[in-house]
């Protein structure tokens, strides 16, 4: 157990909060975040990235007992010694998917889609090609009709005629909360989860398998789909200074912006109390 006055839970975000712009970790985060672990406080890397990146986010948070993936759909213990052990798998049904973007397209005009259906290791999305995307490399084009054949993880849109922020205002009046949660993750694209999947939802499902509470919990972000998870968090919620504006006006506290490890700086001190 940690000391008193200490979180029992830390959760951060990676892309853009933890991880630098050069896509990189600092050998002094990793070194604090050992140093959480060892205070006995589990650690959580909460992202939206899918189960196909896993490897990538077990390397840029190595210290992590648990990740909470595709932004809160997928969640994976990793501290069993058997090895992993998966606590939430929720997908979209491709007929939901291809219903609510019909509508969305009504309302915005024509989207650019892509899907994450598969999670073997870098596997590729499916759907339009964009030059915007900026992993070129795992990406395979298909067809509507292809992509909306299956169960997806999440699914990513855009629309030159609107920015993201725009767009996703848009698409939260259009699409439902029962059929879809739709955020940003900072990617220039809306991302469209299973109902009932964010960050918070995935956050609680550790936080149950831990017997921690809310109220012990703190977490970091920068991104529009952090907020649920600050929402939910009550320890403490804070944002890094490069964070988008609607992260830091729900902040307890801001930190140093990614690229000067803001969340090693924050937790290197409240270790250091």
């Amino acid at each position: 157990m940690p000391r008193p006055g200490l979180p029992k839970l830390v959760a951060t975000d990676l892309d853009g909060t933890l991880v630098r712009s050069d896509d990189t970790v600092s050998a002094f985060t990793h070194e604090v975040l050992d140093r959480v672990r060892a205070a006995g406080i589990p650690v959580v890397g909460a992202t939206g990235r899918g189960p196909r990146l896993a490897e990538l986010s077990r390397n840029d948070i190595r210290a992590a007992d648990f990740l909470v993936m595709a932004g809160g759909g997928w969640v994976v213990d990793q501290t069993d010694p058997a090895g992993l052990v998966v606590l939430r798998d929720e997908r979209l049904p491709g007929t939901e998917l291809a219903k609510l973007l019909a509508a969305l397209e009504a309302g915005v005009g024509p989207l650019t889609v892509m899907v994450e259906a598969l999670d073997a290791e870098d596997a590729p999305l499916w759907g339009d090609f964009d030059p915007t995307w900026p992993y070129p490399e795992r990406f395979e084009a298909r067809t509507r009709l292809d992509c909306c054949a299956t169960d997806v993880i999440k699914a990513f849109a855009r629309t030159p005629d609107h920015d993201v922020d725009a767009l996703l205002d848009a698409a939260r009046r259009i699409v439902p909360p029962e059929q879809a949660t739709v955020t940003q993750a900072g990617l220039g694209f809306i991302e469209i989860c299973p109902p009932g999947v964010d960050k918070a939802t995935g956050l609680a499902v550790v936080a149950d398998s831990l017997g921690v509470d809310p109220a012990e919990v703190l977490v970091f972000g920068d991104m529009p789909n952090d907020l649920p998870m600050f929402e939910w968090a009550g320890w403490g919620r804070v944002a890094v200074s490069n964070a988008h504006p609607t992260v830091r006006s729900i902040a307890d506290e801001i930190t140093l912006r990614n690229d000067d490890d803001g969340v090693a700086v924050y937790l290197d001190r409240l270790l250091s109390r």
